[in-house]
C-alpha cells in the first residue's frame, strides 16, 4: 500500500516519547491478551459448577448385557446415549463442563444416560491397552449396583483421572484405587485390579465402535451424544437444559 506523501516534515521523536508510545502499545496487548483469556473462559465455563456426581440414593446402575452402563432413575422421561473412549480428550471435556448438569438431572430423575465404552484409542496410550482396561473397570464399577458410587467413578476416570494421550496412564491397580475412593467394595476393587472384564470390554468395546461408525456414517468419534437416533450438538452450551426440559 503507498503511502500518503506531504510537504511536511516531522520533527525527531524524542527518546521520551518513543517510551511512552511503546508503554501504550504494551498496555494495549495486555488488555487484549487478558480480554482472549476471559473470552476462553466465558467460551467452556463449567454448568453447574459445584453440584458434583450423582449422589441421590435412589439413582441406580446396570451394566447391560451389551457392556453398556445405564445410570439413571428409573422412568425417567429421557434416556441419552453417550459415546465415549477412556483416554478422549474431548470425551474429558465434555464431562468436565457438562457432567455435574448431567448428574443434577439424574439425580433429579428427568435423565437417564447410557454410556456406551470404546476403545480406538487404546494405540494412543502408553500401556497400548488403557482404553480397554478403563472400560473394564468402568463394567466393573457399574455391576457393583451403585448409581452414586459408579457416577463418581466415571466423573474421576474421565476427568481429573484421565491420562493424556501419548502420556503416562494409570494401572490397574491405580484405576482400583479410584475405586475405592468412590466408595466401591472390595469385590469390584479385586474385579479392576485381576483385569477380570479386559476380555469381554474389548469385545463389547468393539461392537459399540461398529454401532458408532454405523451411526455415524463411517466416521466413528468421540464424543458422540444421541437423543434416539438424533446426534445432539454438544457445542450448544444448554444442550442439556434442553433435553432435560
Amino acid at each position: 500500500m503507498s503511502e500518503s506523501r506531504s510537504n511536511y516534515t516531522p520533527r525527531p521523536m524524542s527518546s521520551k516519547t518513543t517510551y511512552a508510545l511503546g508503554a501504550v502499545a504494551l498496555a494495549l496487548i495486555v488488555v487484549i491478551v487478558i480480554a482472549a483469556i476471559n473470552w476462553g473462559h466465558d467460551e467452556v465455563s463449567v454448568r453447574n459448577d459445584g453440584y458434583g456426581s450423582a449422589h441421590d440414593p435412589g439413582v441406580n446402575v446396570v451394566l447391560e448385557p451389551d457392556g453398556s452402563i445405564l445410570l439413571g432413575k428409573s422412568g425417567a422421561p429421557k434416556t441419552i446415549d453417550i459415546f465415549e473412549d477412556p483416554i478422549c480428550p474431548g470425551c474429558g471435556n465434555m464431562e468436565r463442563i457438562y457432567g455435574q448438569e448431567i448428574a443434577q438431572k439424574i439425580d433429579e430423575g428427568k435423565l437417564e444416560v447410557r454410556y456406551r465404552l470404546v476403545n480406538f484409542l487404546d494405540d494412543r496410550s502408553r500401556s497400548k491397552n488403557y482404553s480397554t482396561r478403563g472400560v473394564a473397570a468402568n463394567q466393573c464399577v457399574a455391576e457393583g449396583g451403585s448409581g452414586p458410587v459408579y457416577s463418581k467413578f466415571h466423573t474421576e476416570a474421565f476427568t481429573t483421572k484421565r491420562p493424556s494421550e501419548g502420556g503416562a496412564d494409570l494401572s490397574n491397580d491405580e484405576l482400583a484405587a479410584v475405586a475405592r475412593v468412590a466408595g466401591a467394595p472390595e469385590s469390584v476393587l479385586q474385579c479392576i485390579s485381576t483385569g477380570a472384564k479386559v476380555d469381554t470390554a474389548r469385545a463389547s468395546a468393539k461392537a459399540t465402535t461398529d454401532a458408532l461408525d454405523a451411526a455415524l456414517g463411517g466416521s466413528a468419534a468421540t464424543p458422540a451424544v444421541f437423543d434416539g437416533k438424533t446426534k445432539i450438538d454438544v457445542n450448544n452450551a444448554d444442550w442439556v437444559d434442553v433435553l432435560t426440559r
